[in-house]
């Protein structure tokens, strides 16, 4: 299967580049609504026939998290539960994050593909991936926490924005995982993994929501919430960093939680990618990319992630 890796960033670029062209003379009326979110490392690939991770390792005494594993071909193809594979989430997040899950989920995750390209001082390796299966996973974001910690430079009454309030996983989708780093002598340093959702022209299976919150009485409090939006994400950028890591992050759409997704919506979506700010994420969690990218380039046949302090049980409905 043909991978489409090498270019998708400079597509991205041409394709922002012409529809900037087509909506210039809209982009002053959309400026008002775009979003700003708030928020301050030798392996061989193993042949395995099809079938279904069993080690899900996510007990609450279990001392590391799950592990995915890694098949790098659709003919042997190894499917993870998406339990598994947005374990990413708890990990990055920096407060305290929920997480539910459909009933009878169906939803699982395999890689089925693998490319590099290697120079003397550079690497590049990408690998589909894809999720089929009905059902949803959802990752809520603890509403107290995340005030808390966007609150401090507000001035009095002002308003707090676009807070992050879970990522959702729901239906199938296609993806793409793309890792960058530098070779220094014997020694290969992973810089970026990118982590697309809508590879190959599929729509991104993955959302967010946002809200905001006004004061009530000098307090935020989350149910004082308002203008809650959805935004389709097509992309979640990771970085090394020595500190405070922040996740690139791109999105396909957005519109209001009571209205449907519509071409306005990827529109004003398109915009709002110029204003975006990336997100502080934990460090252990940013950490766990660069080595999960590390894994790929290396087609190790699987991949543990470690614990994640801050998740709590979860809830099926």
């Amino acid at each position: 299967m043909q991978l489409y890796v090498i270019n998708t960033r400079a597509l991205l670029r041409n394709n922002r580049l012409t529809a900037l062209f087509a909506v210039t003379i809209i982009c002053i009326f959309l400026l008002a609504p775009c979003v700003v979110l708030s928020s301050d490392p030798n392996g061989s690939i193993s042949v395995h026939s099809e079938e279904s991770a069993a080690d899900s390792n996510d007990a609450a005494d279990d001392s590391n998290g799950p592990t995915i594993m890694l098949s790098y071909s659709n003919e042997m193809l190894i499917k993870n539960p998406v339990l598994s594979f947005a374990y990413f989430i708890p990990l990055i997040s920096p407060v305290l994050v929920d997480r539910e899950v459909s009933v009878n989920n169906e939803q699982q995750v395999g890689v089925i593909s693998y490319e590099e390209k290697v120079t003397s001082n550079f690497f590049y390796a990408a690998c589909e991936i894809k999720l089929t299966g009905k059902g949803f996973h959802k990752n809520t974001f603890d509403p107290a926490g995340m005030i808390a910690r966007n609150i401090g430079n507000l001035k009095e009454g002002e308003p707090l924005k676009n807070m992050l309030d879970y990522i959702q996983f729901e239906g199938e989708g296609v993806g793409l995982v793309e890792v960058e780093g530098t070779i220094s002598g014997s020694t290969q340093t992973v810089t970026r993994v990118d982590i697309y959702f809508n590879a190959k022209g599929h729509k991104s299976p993955v959302t967010i929501g946002l809200y905001s919150v006004k004061p009530k009485n000098g307090q935020y409090k989350y149910e004082n919430r308002y203008n809650e939006i959805i935004a389709g994400v097509n992309s979640l950028t990771f970085r090394r960093s020595e500190k405070n890591p922040k996740m690139g992050i791109e999105i396909s759409s957005i519109y209001r939680k009571s209205e449907d997704e519509t071409l306005w919506s990827t529109i004003k979506g398109f915009i709002a990618n110029f204003f975006i700010k990336p997100l502080e994420v934990d460090k252990l969690g940013n950490d766990t990319m660069l080595d999960f990218g590390y894994a790929i380039l290396k087609q190790k046949p699987s991949f543990t992630f470690p614990k994640a302090k801050n998740l709590k049980e979860s809830r099926t409905e």
